[in-house]
């Protein structure tokens, strides 16, 4: 699976009273699905995983793979702290087709996570889960950072495929790029470089006449469609992918070898972040350096210091539902919300 590019980190809805809303789900996916992200990831740090009960994680996977654009990479964060409840949820999410898990180191039992733990955890992962498995270091909510010879090791498994890297450490992301190039694998893309998702073949293709009309009589009252254009695939050497969770690193990042970033700040701002990406790749560096050294001030308050409410209120300021966080994360003061109004001035969608 190819991931490269912007990955909003999403985030979780919910009604004054605590209740997940899930239509507001539906709102936001939507109009994630009409920028020029390369995907979206469901249910990582952003999305207040940790605050849901398991049947709200897979109501959330289910109404997100429902709206979400099929050209949409769909990464679902899955990670538990045993094995067994990990796979649980990959599975299911396998079902949804989404794409990729994304699986958090797990932490809770601190001193016994020694390198041959989490060898053991990833790899068991690894061998059973129907989706390939990137890994998840977040250090600012974990307290645990992946190793790198352990993320060195694990990258040889053919079923992990990359490494989502939050700690904000250029030279550690340059150091995983170093230490993994060795790794050669090969990806299905479309023929303009764009990934092949799950639900883009499970979408209903053109025949080779041309995409002409069918009858689906035998599944409606005599209706007709025009079928998706056949696509064409090829594929593309990708090695381990590298994604960081900082934006303001992302630049840096891309130049030491990152593929892309699953970034907090994209939730409420993913035309810059794509920008950024953008410019890069067209090696316009004066362009992409005066584009990150704009963000940079907005994504360290917004996300890095005050979080998911400043986040989901950045959101609201800009088209999307964010609403309230929940307890015990609290809501924003009037004065927060002032000076994040002023630092999202420069972003709106």
């Amino acid at each position: 699976m190819l991931l490269q590019g912007i990955f909003p980190a999403v985030t979780t809805p919910f009604y004054p009273d605590g209740a997940v809303y899930y239509k507001k789900i539906e709102h936001n996916i939507d109009r994630y699905s009409r920028t020029p992200i390369a995907g979206m990831v469901v249910l990582g740090s952003t999305g207040e995983a940790v605050m849901l009960g398991d049947d709200e994680r897979r109501e959330v996977l289910r109404v997100t793979a429902e709206v979400a654009a099929p050209e949409k990479v769909l990464i679902a964060g899955t990670g538990a702290e045993s094995v067994r409840e990990t796979l649980r949820l990959t599975e299911y999410a396998a079902q949804l087709k989404y794409d990729v898990a994304l699986v958090r180191t797990p932490h809770f039992y601190r001193p016994q996570m020694k390198p041959e733990a989490l060898l053991a955890f990833y790899r068991t992962v690894a061998d059973r889960s129907p989706l390939p498995v990137v890994l998840y270091t977040v250090p600012p909510f974990t307290a645990y950072d992946l190793p790198l010879e352990v993320i060195t090791t694990l990258a040889e498994h053919p079923n992990i495929i990359a490494i989502k890297e939050s700690s904000g450490n250029v030279e550690k992301v340059a150091a995983m790029v170093a230490a993994t190039r060795h790794i050669r694998r090969s990806a299905n893309v479309t023929e303009v470089q764009q990934a092949v998702t799950a639900r883009m073949l499970a979408a209903p293709q053109a025949n080779d006449n041309g995409g002409q009309l069918v009858s689906v009589s035998q599944l409606s009252a005599g209706a007709a469609v025009a079928e998706r254009p056949k696509i064409k695939t090829r594929t593309k050497e990708v090695g381990f992918q590298v994604l960081v969770g900082a934006a303001h690193t992302l630049l840096d990042s891309l130049q030491v070898g990152a593929s892309g970033g699953v970034l907090g700040f994209a939730a409420p701002a993913p035309t810059i972040c794509f920008e950024i990406n953008a410019a890069f790749k067209d090696n316009d560096l004066e362009l992409a350096r005066s584009k990150q050294s704009a963000l940079a001030p907005a994504t360290r308050r917004v996300v890095s210091e005050m979080g998911i409410p400043a986040i989901k209120y950045a959101m609201d300021l800009n088209g999307y539902y964010g609403g309230l966080p929940r307890l015990p994360l609290l809501p924003l003061s009037a004065a927060q919300k002032t000076e994040i109004e002023g630092l999202m001035a420069g972003f709106r969608n």
